[in-house]
């Protein structure tokens, strides 16, 4: 489908002080990651696959085209890294994946039996609460 690990060196990343908790130490350290793909400039996904992937992820791209995940799980620099790259692979491969083509079935009589049957009974409901009527 596509070559990760050209895609990978494509990516940006971005320490920040991250919200989580820690004490006094989350106010020193920069553990939260932030990933930044820019799709319009990517050379690992053809035209096609670009427009799939602007329609998919058309939500979640800036308006220059570019993709921002954050990851601010753990106290770990690292862990938080491989955590949104990961994350980045999953939203890519499910963007990129072509939806199965509905094939359309025949209703069965058995269905189209059922359904005459109650809407006859529901009929049959209402004349019966009319009032009879006298010669």
């Amino acid at each position: 489908m596509f070559n990760e690990e050209l895609l990978l060196q494509e990516l940006t990343f971005k320490a920040i002080r991250s919200s989580a908790s820690g004490g006094q130490h989350v106010n020193k350290v920069a553990s939260k990651v932030e990933l930044s793909f820019n799709l319009n400039d990517s050379l690992v996904f053809n035209q096609e696959q670009k427009a799939q992937l602007l329609k998919k992820l058309q939500k979640r791209l800036t308006k220059e085209g570019v993709l921002l995940l954050q990851c601010d799980e753990s106290r770990s620099q690292h862990k938080n890294k491989t955590l949104v790259i990961n994350r980045f692979l999953v939203v890519i491969q499910a963007a990129l994946q072509k939806p199965k083509k509905r094939i359309s079935t025949k209703v069965p009589k058995s269905v189209i039996k059922k359904r005459l049957k109650s809407k006859q009974k529901q009929s049959d409901k209402k004349k019966n609460r009319q009032p009879p009527e006298l010669p």
